[in-house]
């Protein structure tokens, strides 16, 4: 099988982002984006998807950098996928950190669609990484835009107050798995996994 891989660069005005993908690797890594929070949970998404992922950015706002990496990334994955013909399609995973319970479930059918759901009554956060809830939601929406993959993301906990940490952890790594079964090879399917005929 063709290596399913992309060389990643993008250079605007404003950011300028660098890196390789390779979807059937190992989940090997060297990543630095300017956010040690980002670069942490990028690691556990690549380990857990077995992606091999190299990536550096930099930038002037950190909207524009995290909008821009999951453009990249997105993109990336897009092009390694090409045609998307003999692909799963569609993945799932329920991780659990802690106090926190993730579920993700993705399809790579050609819509960018991001929704992010508690599974239950509001809860308070507690901000404790160098991005916000709502920014590393900015680059989760990004990326599934340009992959053009429908990612829904829900969570459920206990407790009355929950940990950003431990919360996008579980995402990540459950994100990660889902996509890892999504972009699997499924020797039964021949040819592109709609009955379209067609994923753009």
């Amino acid at each position: 099988m063709k290596k399913r891989e992309f060389i990643i660069a993008r250079r605007t005005n404003e950011v300028d982002i660098n890196g390789k993908l390779l979807i059937d690797g190992s989940g090997k890594t060297k990543i630095k984006t300017g956010f040690e929070s980002l670069d942490h949970l990028l690691t556990l998404f690549a380990f857990h998807g077995f992606f091999d992922l190299e990536l550096t950015a930099k930038g002037d706002l950190t909207h524009h950098i995290l909008e821009d990496i999951g453009i990249s990334l997105g993109d990336a994955f897009k092009k390694a996928l090409g045609s998307c013909a003999g692909i799963k399609r569609y993945g799932f995973a329920s991780v659990p950190m802690d106090e926190i319970l993730s579920r993700v479930s993705v399809d790579l059918g050609g819509r960018g669609v991001f929704v992010w759901h508690f599974a239950r009554e509001s809860k308070a956060i507690k901000e404790n990484l160098d991005l916000t809830n709502d920014e590393l939601q900015t680059f989760l929406r990004s990326l599934a835009e340009n992959i053009k993959m429908n990612l829904f993301i829900e969570y459920f906990s206990n407790v009355g107050e929950i940990d950003t940490h431990h919360l996008f952890e579980a995402v990540f790594k459950a994100l990660g798995i889902a996509l890892d079964q999504a972009t699997q090879i499924d020797p039964r399917r021949k040819g592109i996994p709609s009955t379209k005929g067609v994923i753009d």
